[in-house]
């Protein structure tokens, strides 16, 4: 797109310009302009003040002068500011023409950084004895939106959900049927994830205080759950499928998909584990303690002794570490693939494949999941975890990024919201715990915005039928959601609030779909549709020229997310786009003209704000209402 290819011709431009006064191995950047700035800026003045021996300003009018002869089109001139960078200003007119010519491309915004090289990306991966809480949702969102952005960013994308079948949380509920007698179907047709974890998970685990004699019963089935042939593993997949099925619709509705589901049961029983610690054996990445509290085990050295990781216990068991080691080194594809592959029983929104893996004979093909680079999406509560197998991945590999640990907060309710959910948070915002019941599902959160969608549409819109208001609702309850779960730094704790997430006005998903619906509004009421053969000189406003500008930096924002993994920098920048478009709409009468010429330009301009704006939501998972 125009700003890339113009930062790449100036940069080039000026690599020789400084070669011709004798400069060299200056690693200079330019870069789209601060406000006051130009429409581009250098810093090579700074970095040549040292080697020229003169102040940056002189430096700079030297290298404007010497610039002079390398105009063409789209440079119109450059300037030396009095802070000492150098200032490059584009002709407006060609970049108007170029970026809203660009927007009617059918691959607009696209580009090569991965060369179709694969990156697996694990996310969601929650235990299946529960529904998804509001919690989970930031994972589920993060890893999703990071899949759509590197896929955009010319990635082979593998999208992988980790199913702890295996675990305590799973033989909490296997303790409740089996040994509390729990009936096996939800009273008043509950749906079943959420009668796991509101009723099963939360009143069993009341109990191992009251009834000690539990705990042993509870080990007991952990045991049963490694070996797939016993009748508690044959009954806990049946109860963990039934609740997988129930959060994979919860991931659908929020516009969710995978590729393949993989099974801790099955990696366990794999002899993965066997592989990969005999690896670790041979490379001497972890040591056998003769002495002190760990003797007996197989530990990972830390900084210190008290940082020693234990992977094997005295008594020969791994300790949970030991799943998660071999499940990353087959996500690099480091081991020979133990795994057969069945397509999944339902069929996921928009037709994408899911996959399952299976110990079992099936007549379908090997499948290849693996990455030449792997994401994990894992809160940061799991940071030590991750640093260690990131660590023993680096070494596997020889690539220290090979394996990334995408880490990020909590998310809380805000008093309002647990109190509008049925929760007394005595005016504090409701921490997440699905061991206490304390705890709102996804699926609650999402009918509530839901609801609430559906009575402002309806005063704003009473023309609408219910099919097309039900339509709304929901595309806005799953961009609300969404975009509150990206819109802030990883590293921040988010506190959810219904009430300011729908507003229209401020950081909200609604306010960026109203500027969409407001876009096609105008174009619907236009006598005639956009002529790109347009007389774009005639866009001189500022408010035309800054929306004109932020639609062609579109590519540059998808770089820097796919390059951070960082969903945030699409979502601002699909706020940045409406914020920029609300001020084109208030100030500039759009079809209030005698000039067909300027109205037809300026609907040209709407049309591409419409793409950029469509597409990068579509990055972040938020589609676009045409009326709200």
């Amino acid at each position: 797109m125009i700003y890339s290819q113009l930062i790449q011709e100036v940069h080039k431009n000026l690599t020789k310009i400084i070669s011709n006064l004798g400069c060299e191995n200056v690693e200079f950047s330019v870069v789209l302009a601060k406000s006051g700035f130009g429409d581009l800026s250098c810093n090579a003045p700074f970095l040549l003040a040292k080697q020229m021996k003169k102040s940056p300003f002189d430096i700079s009018k030297q290298l404007s002068e010497k610039y002079a002869s390398n105009l063409d089109d789209f440079i119109e001139k450059t300037e030396a500011h009095p802070s000492g960078y150098l200032n490059i200003f584009v002709n407006q007119s060609k970049v108007n023409e170029a970026v809203i010519k660009e927007s009617t491309q059918n691959n607009f915004g696209q580009i090569s950084l991965g060369e179709n090289k694969s990156i697996t990306i694990e996310h969601t991966s929650v235990n299946p004895n529960k529904a998804l809480h509001i919690g989970h949702v930031r994972n589920i969102v993060i890893g999703d939106s990071v899949a759509r952005i590197l896929e955009k960013a010319g990635f082979k994308i593998n999208i992988l959900n980790y199913v702890d079948d295996s675990g305590l949380q799973v033989a909490d509920i296997i303790l409740g049927f089996q040994e509390l007698n729990f009936p096996q179907i939800p009273p008043n047709g509950q749906k079943f994830d959420h009668y796991c974890g509101d009723e099963v998970y939360v009143k069993t685990t009341e109990q191992y205080e009251k009834q000690p004699e539990l705990e042993e019963k509870r080990k007991e089935i952990l045991k049963q759950l490694e070996d797939g042939n016993s009748n508690t593993a044959k009954f806990a997949d049946t109860i963990t499928r039934k609740v997988l099925e129930c959060q994979l619709e919860t991931c659908w509705n929020l516009s969710v998909s995978y590729d393949c589901l993989n099974f801790e049961s099955q990696i366990i029983r794999s002899g993965l584990w066997a592989n990969i610690f005999e690896k670790l054996k041979q490379m001497n990445l972890i040591e056998f303690e003769t002495e002190g509290k760990n003797n007996g085990c197989w530990v990972i050295r830390g900084k210190n002794k008290d940082d020693d990781k234990v992977i094997v216990r005295s008594n020969g068991t791994a300790t949970y570490i030991a799943k998660d080691i071999p499940y990353a080194a087959w996500k690099l594809g480091l081991l020979d693939d133990p795994f057969n592959y069945q397509k999944y029983e339902k069929t996921q929104p928009g037709g994408r494949v899911l996959w399952q893996t299976t110990l079992n004979d099936t007549d379908e093909s090997k499948q290849n999941f693996f990455g030449e680079k792997v994401v994990t999406v894992i809160d940061s509560r799991q940071s030590r975890l991750q640093e260690i197998i990131t660590s023993l991945m680096s070494k596997f590999k020889s690539d220290p990024d090979a394996y990334v640990h995408l880490g990020y907060e909590s998310v809380t309710l805000s008093p309002d919201t647990a109190k509008t959910l049925g929760m007394d948070t005595g005016g504090k915002s409701a921490q997440m715990s699905g061991r206490k019941g304390l705890y709102v599902n996804a699926d609650s959160v999402l009918e509530l915005l839901r609801n609430k969608t559906i009575s402002e549409t309806k005063k704003r819109n009473p023309d609408l039928d219910d099919e097309t208001i039900d339509k709304i609702a929901n595309n806005v309850s799953v961009a609300t959601i969404r975009y509150e779960m990206i819109k802030q730094d990883l590293d921040k704790i988010i506190t959810f609030d219904v009430g300011k997430s729908l507003s229209l006005e401020g950081d909200t998903a609604p306010y960026i779909q109203y500027a969409y619906a407001r876009a096609t509004r105008i174009l619907e009421k236009a006598t005639t549709a956009p002529n790109f053969d347009a007389q774009y000189d005639l866009l001189t406003d500022e408010y035309e020229k800054n929306l004109v500008n932020l639609i062609g930096i579109f590519d540059i924002q998808l770089q820097d997310a796919a390059n951070n993994f960082s969903p945030k920098v699409i979502a601002r920048y699909c706020y940045d786009l409406a914020v920029a478009f609300n001020g084109f709409y208030e100030h500039i009468r759009i079809l209030d003209s005698d000039d067909a010429k300027l109205i037809n330009a300026r609907l040209c301009l709407v049309q591409a704000f419409i793409v950029a704006l469509s597409n990068a939501l579509n990055l972040i998972g938020i589609s676009t209402p045409s009326r709200m």
